[in-house]
């Protein structure tokens, strides 16, 4: 990932590999791509899974 100088990226946001990030992303939300972007919002069903090595 890179990060541009002056991006900022919000709170709980998922940015995936690889992804250039040239202007600010904003919390809860997942981006990816070159340039990154918005893909979608974090759901509650995107929190269940791991944790970790654990289950929630």
């Amino acid at each position: 990932m890179t990060v541009l100088p002056g991006v900022t990226i919000g709170d709980d946001t998922i940015i995936g590999a690889g992804s250039v990030v040239t202007h600010d992303i904003p919390a809860n939300v997942i981006a990816a791509g070159n340039p990154c972007r918005v893909l979608r919002p974090i759901t509650d069903a995107d929190k269940t899974g791991f944790v970790g090595n654990d289950f929630v």
